[in-house]
């Protein structure tokens, strides 16, 4: 009996090592946009190479699998592509805003998608929300207006994509959690990184600029590996551990955004976007407890 408790707490110490290694590395795909978005390079271009790899990657491992067409088929097919241009255009958009906001904001707005999520599970997926969840609902989006602080002289408008970017995550989350088990991990990575290649490419090229040196050209080229790699890792962490057991840790990518946003561009939050990203994550925390505590047998 003790071994098997042990086994469990191992795979599940496994799975939130995971979890972290994940939003490592997609702390390093917005740095490094931010930094190459500084740099002059368009976001058209960096969304694009983002998703290149991603898609190379993600071919390559299909085509290994030695299962020809029936890897890349699959009966829920619009809801596959549906997925995809969520992120897609999240990614894209969410570029877009790292030109004008700080890691820590843009972040800290895009981690109000656990709390969309529970106020879209009751029309979406049916489930019940009680008393205690709409209350960390309410209370998450007071922190998102306290982030934004619409009402405010430094407030900018480019903010309102990244609440887009934050609705668009939740409907991803929710149509993953629906077709999760029926469409191979494989399949939906391929489709992710084939759908924001190919409709973002013309646009791409048609405002690309070169990077101007080798480091441009290496984080440029890197983008699509990080996202594969962090989509791929955090994938791989729920089958360790369940979903309740990891979600606190996808904070962690506050931290490391916090850090990054010191340590490379000498970008230190202020107070309301520490207090709104506080509000935030404690509502966060509320609904992973109730909800916890609803699937506890």
């Amino acid at each position: 009996m003790a071994i098997a408790a042990q086994a469990t707490q191992d795979r599940a110490s496994l799975g939130i090592a995971m979890t972290l290694a994940a939003y490592a590395f997609f702390s390093l795909v917005d740095t490094s946009v931010k930094w190459l978005v500084l740099a002059g390079l368009p976001a058209f271009q960096l969304a694009f190479m983002r998703y290149l790899p991603h898609f190379i990657i993600s071919t390559v491992l299909l085509l290994r699998k030695g299962d020809g067409w029936n890897s890349f088929q699959s009966a829920h097919m619009g809801l596959v592509l549906f997925r995809a241009f969520l992120l897609a255009s999240a990614t894209l958009f969410n570029f877009i805003t790292l030109n004008y906001l700080s890691l820590t904001v843009t972040g800290s707005i895009m981690f109000s998608t656990p709390i969309i999520v529970c106020a879209l599970s009751w029309p979406l997926l049916g489930e019940r929300v009680g008393p205690w969840r709409w209350f960390a609902i309410i209370l998450g989006f007071m922190g998102v207006l306290v982030v934004i602080r619409p009402f405010d002289a430094d407030f900018h408008w480019i903010a309102l994509l990244n609440v887009y970017n934050a609705f668009s995550l939740a409907l991803y989350s929710i149509i993953t959690r629906k077709i999760s088990g029926v469409v191979a991990a494989e399949t939906m990575q391929f489709y992710m990184g084939a759908f924001g290649a190919i409709t973002l490419f013309p646009f791409a090229f048609w405002v690309w600029i070169p990077p101007a040196n080798g480091l441009e050209w290496s984080l440029m080229i890197a983008l699509g590996v990080w996202g594969w790699a962090g989509h791929e890792v955090f994938s791989r962490a729920h089958s360790y551990a369940p979903a309740n057991t990891l979600m606190p840790y996808t904070y962690s990518f506050l931290l490391y955004l916090a850090v990054a946003s010191y340590i490379v561009f000498n970008d230190v939050p202020d107070g309301w976007t520490l207090i709104g990203a506080s509000i935030i994550v404690v509502s966060g925390l509320i609904i992973w407890r109730r909800t916890a505590r609803k699937e506890t047998p």
